[in-house]
């Protein structure tokens, strides 16, 4: 009986420590989420890497990303219109290595990372995906910066460099009025 009752008690603070330790965890998250500056968003890739992103007074500026034009795809794995649009940006991230950054953020709150990474492999999306906790926030951000309202379409392409919009499209759009658009912005150096 003595036996039973120890295993009982052990067990029951077993349990307790687990759900503490557990709930550290997710207070944690909390805690470095509540850490972000409201100008800033912290966005992470398929490959972990952290892609910083700050709020200037006319858009947005990617950290490390100086002289460079970023693109930002704001697109879901499910819209035929994003799925067709990834083979373009690629064609211009190829185009211009050096100078262009495109950066695809999905919608899509909770996705898998597999299912991202068949979205990259099936439609050629050969620039960097993330998917992060942040991606809801930052998409809301770019939407209202551009006035596009709650309830706005996508994909949304928003072109940037040094901390300056340059343009942004909605729905699919011609590869050639990107290219355009970037072309002018690297003129301007």
């Amino acid at each position: 009986m003595f036996k039973v009752t120890l295993f009982s008690v052990l067990l029951s603070f077993s349990l307790l420590f687990q759900a503490c330790s557990d709930n550290s965890k997710s207070q944690e998250a909390q805690d470095a989420n509540s850490m972000l500056s409201s100008n800033e968003f912290i966005l992470t890739a398929l490959d972990k890497k952290q892609i910083v992103v700050k709020k200037t007074p006319s858009g947005v500026q990617v950290e490390g990303m100086d002289g460079k034009v970023v693109i930002f795809d704001i697109f879901a794995t499910w819209c035929p219109p994003c799925q067709q649009g990834a083979t373009h940006l690629t064609s211009l991230q190829e185009k211009y290595k050096d100078d262009l950054v495109i950066i695809g953020v999905t919608i899509e709150e909770g996705i898998d990372n597999a299912k991202l990474t068949a979205f990259q492999s099936q439609y050629n999306a050969h620039y960097t995906l993330v998917n992060s906790t942040q991606n809801r926030r930052f998409v809301n951000y770019i939407a209202s910066s551009l006035k596009l309202g709650a309830r706005f379409p996508i994909p949304i392409v928003a072109m940037y460099k040094d901390g300056k919009l340059i343009n942004h499209y909605i729905g699919a759009i011609e590869e050639e009025f990107i290219q355009s658009d970037i072309k002018k912005a690297l003129e301007k150096h």
